[in-house]
């Protein structure tokens, strides 16, 4: 068996298409959604110039669990990776909930996503039903998907290129208008404290919107199931990491301190559209459909990440016990296409029940989710403790990229972590999220205890498909 052979046994028989530049771009583009383009308006509007440090917590929280969960990566690299560490480290219970929490988020992702990209389409072609533009993307990247790993991660990158080059135009055209460079600008900081000061609602605020913000750096994860399908997941899962602070400085609290600094915080067109708002104090023409564009390239790309990482957190479900083997089956190229047919048709389910029943199933699928990243967050954080200090013991030439200050800033993040979830069950904001994902959760639970007393049980935390393991692919 020659080496890509050997590295596609190892990964479980998923296929080894993904490219350093592939996972390099689904990195970056993980951590921008569309949340960043629209959603990020609300949070300013709540908060005021301030919203910049309201982001600048979301992400040194984002940061430190990606950190945690990147010493364990690198660690001990396997198919499933939180999940099989959730396993691992507290139970089969543990791991079982974890994914298919993780595996429920991203399916309704999937959904969200494509009525998002929907309703977008449907502003330049209004006499087409919603849910045929909806149904239409899903089926184009589902095919995409379905071919193989490889053809994911193309799309992805393209998608990806487009949001991060928006982005740095975006910052650059800011900077030069601050700097009074740009034509007919307004230069210097005034718009931070000239209407009702930095904090103009108060220090509440700011920290009540750490709760939204973390939720907008969701995805920054996927690297980590990405890499069970890349030549070398061990140094993409390092080198991504690593690169973690850069991008959560310069394209989320970067483009927030543009948006304050450009246009007035409290400006309607802000709470709408922010980078439109800004681009339009710019004089930049055709203002919508190029902020339409950008978000509609940021919504394909969720869309295209939910569908692949969906399928290949069920693929490790199946793979360990906690999931019917039927799925376990893949396509001669290494996809479990079984596995993506099954988010999908969730995805189709959900889209018809919206044309059906309009917003009250769609307000119930946004609030069925809204807290389970957080929860899955919390148990990978959890995760780490427990297994860094079995390595510590056991086996210590495994960490060769190690948590910051452990264990107590590890144990600081659990208590970031849950100040944040506390934080979402009593704030009015997100309180419905918070019960309704609750729900979520138990039900996950309870399946746990059907499948076990009923003889249907879990294979041993142990019993994991390994990756590579510490070795690289031969050049």
């Amino acid at each position: 068996m020659d080496n890509a052979g050997k590295a596609q046994a190892e990964s479980g028989g998923l296929s080894k298409g993904l490219k350093r530049r592939h996972m390099n771009l689904i990195a970056i583009g993980g951590v921008i959604g569309a949340g960043l383009f629209v959603g990020s308006g609300v949070v300013i509007s709540n908060t005021g110039p301030a919203a910049i440090i309201s982001f600048a917590i979301g992400g040194v929280i984002t940061l430190l669990l990606m950190r945690m969960l990147a010493e364990m990566a690198v660690a001990r690299p396997v198919v499933g990776s939180f999940y099989v560490y959730a396993r691992q480290a507290l139970g089969q219970r543990a791991g079982f909930t974890t994914g298919w929490m993780y595996w429920y988020f991203f399916v309704i992702v999937v959904a969200v996503e494509a009525i998002a990209g929907g309703r977008i389409i449907q502003l330049w072609f209004p006499m087409v039903p919603l849910w045929t533009l909806s149904l239409g993307l899903m089926l184009l990247l589902t095919g995409t998907n379905m071919i193989s790993a490889r053809s994911f991660g193309e799309f992805e990158y393209w998608f990806a290129s487009i949001k991060v080059v928006a982005i740095i135009i975006f910052l650059a055209m800011g900077l030069l208008w601050i700097t009074g460079l740009w034509p007919k600008s307004t230069p210097g900081l005034g718009n931070l404290i000239s209407h009702g000061g930095f904090t103009p609602l108060g220090w509440g605020a700011v920290l009540a919107a750490v709760v939204p913000c973390v939720a907008f750096y969701t995805g920054a994860e996927i690297i980590t199931i990405a890499a069970a399908e890349s030549e070398e997941p061990q140094t993409a899962v390092k080198r991504a990491m690593r690169s973690i602070v850069a991008r959560v400085v310069t394209f989320y609290v970067g483009s927030i301190f543009i948006v304050v600094t450009v246009q007035n915080w409290d400006a309607k067109s802000v709470g709408v559209s922010p980078y439109a708002a800004v681009l339009d104090v710019m004089g930049i023409p055709a203002v919508g459909t190029i902020m339409n564009f950008i978000v509609l390239t940021a919504v394909l790309s969720c869309l295209n990440s939910a569908l692949y990482t969906s399928s290949r957190m069920l693929f490790a479900l199946t793979k360990n016990g906690d999931a019917p083997k039927f799925f376990t089956r893949l396509s001669k190229g290494g996809v479990p296409r079984r596995a993506i047919l099954l988010g999908t048709a969730v995805g189709y389910v959900s889209v018809v029940c919206v044309y059906l029943w309009g917003n009250l199933v769609f307000g119930f699928l946004v609030n069925s989710y809204g807290a389970v990243a957080l929860f899955v967050y919390l148990v990978i954080a959890a995760s780490q403790v427990v297994l860094r200090k079995r390595l510590d013991r056991e086996d210590p030439a495994a960490l060769k990229l190690k948590m910051w200050l452990f264990p107590w800033l590890s144990y600081a993040t659990i208590a970031l972590m849950l100040a944040v979830i506390v934080a979402m069950a009593i704030l009015p904001d997100t309180q419905s999220q918070f019960l309704m994902s609750g729900v979520t959760l138990v039900v996950i639970l309870l399946s746990f205890e059907v499948r076990r007393r009923f003889g249907m049980h879990p294979g041993s935390a142990d019993d994991v498909a390994p990756l590579s393991e510490t070795r690289e692919p031969a050049h």
